[in-house]
Formats: C-alpha cells, structure tokens, sequence
C-alpha cells in the first residue's frame, strides 16, 4: 500500500499537524515542558521501508514528536534522515540495534550517524543467548555495556538495553533483567518495555522503583484486553506507571511500540495510541 495525501489527512496531518508547517509556532515549544511522546518505527517498519518520507509526515500529523529509528536506516543516509525530521518537526529519541552496531570500526561509523541524525540514545534492542544464560555470563555482558558507556559519554550520547519477556526469567536468584541493572552503571539506561515485561511474568512497577533514575525511556506497550488491544486499552495501570517515571524514573522519552500489524492497520493503530495517551493528559 502507497500512502496517499487522502491517507496521511485522514491519519491527522490536516490538523494536529498544523504546528509542523509553521502555523502555530507555541504549541511546539508548549510540548518541550513534558516528556515528549515517541513512535519506535519498528512499529512500521514495512511502510518505512518503502516511502519513509510520507510515513514520517503522517507520524508527525498523529502527534507523535520524535521517533526511534529501528534497526534499518530504510535506504535513506543520516543527512537524509535528519533532512526528513527537521521538516516534519520530529526529532530522534534514539536508535534500536544489535550491539554489533557499537563493536570494533562499527562503532565509529555508528556515531558519527548519529551525531548527525541527533539521536541522544543507542539501544541494544536484545542479546544472544549465550550472553544472558548464566550469572557470569550477564557480568560479562554488563562489562560490555559499562565500556561502551564510557566511550559514548564524551560524544553526548548513551547505550541502553531494551528488555523482552525472556528478560524475567531468573538465572539463580534473579532475573536476567535485574543482574543486568545490578551489574551495569548507572549510565547504562534499562529501557523498560512495559508490555514486554509484563507477557514475561515481570513486574514493571516493581523494576521502575528498584532502578531509580535508569528509565530515561520507556516503551509505552499494553498488556491484555481485548484482541487488539492498543496502549490504554489493555489491564496496565498507566497511572502508576507515568507517576513512577515521573518521580523515579529521571525519564525523558515516553515512546509507544505497536507491533505485529503491517500496511495502513500499523498507521492506523499508532494513531489510535497516541489519542489514547492524549485522553491520558500525555
């Protein structure tokens, strides 16, 4: 599917997009006193893949403000990128990759993308087995994290690892998500996903106060409900979750992850989200 004009209006580019074109000015500078809210593209992907320009415009339109890329650069170099954000008033909260992407020459090259795209965050989206399979193994990981961490301070930018259901599953005495926090610096951000931990047996409300100050971005994803079932129609008490953020969290990128939908249903789904959330007062 091609998005058309008719398409990317009827997502909200008519109308909550207006502040992008230079029509009211304020409300974007309005939306820089709360935590912005962020579509991780994997969200669409497919459509990404195939006209990254239109998709960004009508991410813009929904209201959405930055965006966190998503394993590919779809075809487009980060001049591009950057070209692409700045005119659709959107900016990058961050990129998920494999951590291959930070290793030996890839690491330069990786931030030099970035510093030019803007992006403040590098996420490690997951690991392999063997990386998380024992408690020594999770220590060596963590030194991993802890050296990369160093060498990105002084380009402005900080690794993370974002957490899949697997992640709550305990090697000894605990879970493979809290060795990691337990074992990896405080400049290391543990980008909670709230549905992830949820469908893994995890406790998200429980992990946002045990690693105070580590939550720079969460993935807004709910859990249960009907069939469908987008953020703020599933059982998770978002309430609790924004006070936790917002209190303990030290958080500055609330972002929404839709999955497992592709064609005009993923744009439709990241659209009813973000009014779910804009009910919410976000």
């Amino acid at each position: 599917m091609t998005l058309s004009r008719r398409n990317v209006l009827k997502l909200g580019v008519g109308a909550a997009g207006m502040w992008i074109t230079g029509v009211d000015r304020s409300l974007a500078a309005a939306k820089t006193e709360r935590i912005p809210i962020g579509l991780e593209l994997w969200s669409v992907r497919h459509q990404c893949e195939k006209e990254l320009p239109t998709v960004l415009q009508a991410v813009a339109g929904m209201g959405y403000e930055t965006v966190e890329l998503a394993h590919s650069y779809c075809g487009h170099d980060a001049a591009a990128w950057r070209t692409l954000l700045d005119d659709n008033g959107l900016k990058s909260c961050g990129m998920h990759m494999g951590l291959g992407a930070l290793e030996g020459n890839e690491f330069g090259k990786t931030v030099d993308k970035h510093l030019v795209i803007g992006s403040p965050y590098l996420i490690i989206a997951s690991l392999p087995k063997k990386g998380v399979e024992s408690v020594e193994a999770i220590k060596k990981t963590a030194d991993t994290f802890n050296g990369l961490a160093e060498r990105l301070k002084g380009h402005g930018m900080k690794i993370g690892y974002h957490c899949h259901g697997g992640d709550f599953e305990k090697v000894g005495d605990l879970t493979v998500w809290e060795l990691l926090g337990k074992h990896t610096s405080e400049d290391v951000i543990l980008q909670l996903d709230i549905g992830n931990c949820l469908g893994g047996g995890g406790d998200p409300y429980a992990m946002l106060e045990k690693f105070p100050g580590r939550s720079l971005s969460v993935h807004l994803k709910d859990h249960g409900g009907k069939p469908g079932a987008v953020v703020g129609e599933g059982t998770v008490d978002w309430k609790k979750v924004f006070n936790l953020c917002e209190s303990l969290g030290n958080t500055k990128h609330y972002i929404v992850e839709e999955e497992g939908r592709e064609g005009p249903e993923a744009l439709e789904v990241c659209r009813r989200a973000r009014e779910n959330l804009r009910k919410m007062g976000k």
